[in-house]
């Protein structure tokens, strides 16, 4: 099967960053789905795990964790799905990634994908609606219909996670929505996802959000630059405020967040399949409810940009882009 793999950790300054090779069609383990890949979509861990990780197994490692496709073969145990069916996931970062004509997931973080999108339109969504429900209703603890009185701050809304976040807490919770962006393009597209108000996170915060009458926020989810912002979001937040992160960093000074009993929550989308945590099936019930919504026209697809078939050339214009942090919404990949 053709797939795009990288051989050594690094920048993309080497003309073998990514590159087209060709390996084994898989085969599937007992809950395995074995997935024809019709369109995949880039996150920033495909750039970090690109630098930062040499290859688990083999000379090649594969990049990918958002896939749409139709499923080929299914393993003995499976219950969920059948061949033929049309799913979409993000995957396990501790297996080879979808950037390959065929590829295994696990069915219990699998969902059918929204018959209203195209494949596409479908692969923007898996990983950052995974990352964003989490991190809203399971981390931050907002309950659906729930949040009246309360805001969120969302720091860096035009990105991928963003746009699903501000769309959902907008439609399934009474928050009062505001999200950050700092280029006119950027602001437009998160305010037509619905966010009620729109700052500059290049510019002082607090300062803006009491000039359009929030002293200071109950909720704040930052999506990225959290070390550069985090004194800022220390003065945001109201006392016993929540503060959710999905970035890296070297370090952030925990005792900060003490004088107001400020909690802080981490979200990593990947902790139940890479735990094999017995609540995994949850990651399928939630694709499953996100595929309803969109279906229903709640929510909508967050595809910013199509880079064409899925071979390393174009992967790489993606990763440069992902890597600039200009990207808005998701890039999306389909067909080989």
């Amino acid at each position: 099967m053709k797939a795009v793999g990288y051989q050594q950790a690094g920048d993309l300054d080497r003309e073998d960053a990514l590159v087209d090779i060709e390996l084994p069609r898989p085969e599937p383990g007992p809950r395995d789905l074995l997935v024809k890949v019709a369109a995949v979509s880039v996150n920033p861990v495909d750039a970090k795990i690109r630098r930062n990780r040499a290859p688990l197994t083999g000379a090649y490692d594969v990049l990918g964790w958002d896939a749409v496709g139709t499923v080929e073969a299914t393993g003995a145990e499976v219950s969920a799905f059948k061949a033929g069916d049309r799913v979409y996931y993000a995957g396990a970062v501790n297996r080879p990634g979808c950037n390959a004509e065929y590829h295994l997931v696990d069915e219990r973080i699998v969902g059918r994908t929204p018959a209203s999108l195209s494949d596409a339109q479908a692969a923007a969504l898996p990983l950052t609606a995974i990352t964003a429900w989490e991190l809203l209703f399971d981390r931050l603890g907002v309950a659906e219909g729930g949040g009246a009185g309360q805001t969120l701050l969302v720091i860096g809304g035009a990105g991928g996670v963003g746009s699903i976040l501000v769309q959902l807490a907008r439609q399934l919770t009474e928050l009062t929505v505001v999200a950050t962006a700092s280029r006119p393009e950027s602001v437009q597209w998160i305010s037509d996802l619905g966010a009620h108000h729109v700052i500059d996170h290049t510019q002082p915060m607090l300062a803006q959000l009491q000039a359009i009458g929030i002293e200071q926020v109950e909720l704040l989810a930052s999506l990225t630059h959290t070390a550069e912002h985090y004194e800022q979001y220390i003065e945001c937040l109201a006392p016993q405020g929540k503060l959710g992160l999905i970035d890296d960093f070297d370090s952030l000074d925990v005792l900060k967040l003490k004088p107001k009993c400020l909690s802080l929550h981490w979200e990593f989308m990947f902790a139940r399949s890479l735990h094999q945590t017995p609540d995994m099936i949850e990651q399928s019930r939630l694709l499953n409810r996100v595929a309803e919504l969109v279906d229903k026209g709640t929510l909508k697809t967050t595809l910013g940009e199509h880079f064409g078939t899925i071979n390393a050339a174009n992967l790489l214009k993606a990763h440069r882009l992902l890597e600039s942090h200009k990207a808005r919404g998701k890039l999306v990949l389909e067909g080989f």
